[in-house]
């Protein structure tokens, strides 16, 4: 932790480099991700502070749309990415070795963690692919692509990808390699970017 604390410490010492982001934040890409510490959408794509406006849950679950009397971060976080900040694209990224994709397709047994298993039962379907691979990359990718369907069915996106003012990305992340992979719609492939 004391790293991070010293870091924080002389982090404000450059306030020329943070004056304009006082000014408001125009992302033109909202990213979806893991909350695992080993995947650093900024690290990743280069990206500056105002550049991506990120969401990250537990597997990069995009949770089914319900109606405005139930609503959830995840969408509210979604909706003000679309409708207020006017992203043109969205890019839900999965990685290897996910801990949240590999208990899903190993049929693990998570009620000692009940708040996990209850959230993770947003992925449906479950994510298909081979329990004994350790980088889960058939299930974590068939798994980002089910994010993207369930984002064409928010209504908002929906109207915004009709009037082709949004595009949607699913990438997978090899943390063992630093590699990113893009599916291409056309071979229904990952394929390196």
């Amino acid at each position: 932790m004391q790293p991070l604390i010293d870091n924080a410490r002389t982090f404000g010492q450059r306030p020329e480099e943070f004056a304009k982001l006082a000014e408001g934040q125009s992302p033109q890409v909202l990213f979806i991700t893991c909350s695992d510490s080993r995947v650093v959408p900024a690290l990743i794509t280069g990206a500056r502070p105002g550049e991506l406006f990120e969401l990250r849950t537990a597997g990069n679950i995009v949770p089914p749309y319900v109606s405005e009397y139930h609503p959830t971060s995840e969408a509210a976080t979604i909706e003000y990415a679309v409708e207020v900040l006017g992203v043109s694209d969205i890019v839900v990224c999965g990685h290897s070795h996910c801990g949240a994709v590999g208990a899903l397709v190993r049929g693990d047994d998570l009620d000692a963690v009940p708040a996990v298993r209850d959230w993770l039962s947003h992925a449906t379907p479950r994510p298909s692919g081979a329990v004994e691979d350790p980088e889960v990359a058939e299930g974590v990718q068939s798994h980002v692509l089910t994010q993207l369907l369930r984002l064409r069915s928010y209504p908002f996106i929906a109207k915004k990808l009709k009037e082709r003012q949004l595009t949607l990305h699913g990438w997978y992340y090899e943390v063992h390699k630093g590699a990113v992979r893009a599916h291409n719609a056309e071979t229904d492939a990952f394929e390196a970017l």
